[in-house]
């Protein structure tokens, strides 16, 4: 970048053999977090250089460590852990700018919500006093009616990744379901009487959709949330969820190469198991016994029946 009308630099100059340097940091970087397709793109720049310069030595180190992480890709493919994400809200005077803001947290992979918890609690604890720093343990919308004005408040929510139906197609591999995320997720279930849980009839759910102002992965291990959505599913609605994602499960199962008889028979367990509480058989009785009275409820219990007809072939 040229220096402008007084001679400010607002960038760098690099030499080919400076850009080259910092394309093979990258992609060390990227071998280093498992991210082995970054790195292939990494390589789609230096390739044309090195064959450019007819550097053989240097091609044949390249096609060595990508013949290296594409064989990383086939045998780790849903075993690498990218991270875990978790929502968090800030609430109350004493956070000043930051009163009101939510963010998305990225973790290490298999972050538990304890554990992050613990740490934020013992950060701002510290900082304003832990009589003054409380933690909302639920995921309900914050009423700042209800809470103290001379407390702060954080809300810590799992989330996870979110895409809508159209952007499945593009999203095929482990890592393209874990990168380039802006879209996160998380669910509340709730009652119309208040309760969080109910009997399946009466048991809503409220699903959350965040979008970050970047994308995740990120030169920051937060970013602000920019659009916040919500999105009310009716008791039935839940239903169809629900055995959708016990399809999924066992779909998976059947489909492990190679096959693992003790994940299926917890899968099977979970889903047709007599001692499961408003499993699949309690979910037919209460959605499908009649016919339903009210005519936008045809669409949802013919999809429903369309569920259990796909559940029954698996």
């Amino acid at each position: 970048v040229s220096p402008d009308e007084e001679g400010i630099c607002s960038g760098k100059y690099f030499t080919e053999a400076g850009l080259v340097g910092l394309l093979e940091q990258a992609a060390a970087s990227f071998s280093m977090a498992g991210m082995y397709e970054a790195v292939n793109e990494v390589y789609k720049v230096l390739i044309p250089i090195h064959e450019a310069n007819r550097d053989a030595k240097k091609l044949s180190t390249i096609h060595g460590k990508l013949q290296e992480a594409f064989s990383k890709i086939v045998h780790q493919d849903g075993k690498r852990m990218f991270g875990t994400y978790f929502r968090v809200g800030f609430y109350g005077t004493k956070f000043g700018d930051l009163d009101e803001q939510e963010f998305v947290y990225k973790e290490p992979a298999i972050t538990k919500l304890a554990e992050i918890s613990h740490r934020l609690e013992g950060f701002y604890g510290e900082r304003f006093g832990e009589d003054v720093l409380e933690v909302i343990k639920d995921s309900n919308p914050v009423d700042k009616c209800k809470l103290d004005p001379n407390k702060a408040y954080i809300q810590i929510t799992y989330v996870e990744p979110y895409f809508d139906t159209y952007e499945m197609k593009d999203r095929i591999t482990y890592f393209d379901k874990n990168y380039n995320l802006r879209r996160f997720m998380y669910c509340t279930p709730f009652t119309l009487d208040g309760r969080a849980h109910g009997e399946l009839h009466e048991q809503f759910k409220r699903k959350t959709i965040l979008t970050t102002s970047h994308a995740f992965p990120y030169i920051k291990t937060r970013i602000n949330v920019i659009r916040k959505e919500e999105i009310i599913l009716t008791p039935i609605e839940v239903a169809i969820e629900d055995m959708q994602k016990k399809t999924q499960e066992l779909a998976f199962a059947t489909h492990q190469d190679p096959a693992d008889p003790k994940m299926l028979q917890m899968v099977l367990q979970g889903s047709v198991g007599t001692t499961v509480n408003q499993g699949p058989l309690e979910v037919a009785q209460v959605f499908l016994s009649e016919i339903p009275n009210d005519p936008k409820l045809f669409r949802h219990h013919n999809k429903l029946r369309l569920c259990f007809k796909d559940f029954t072939k698996r």
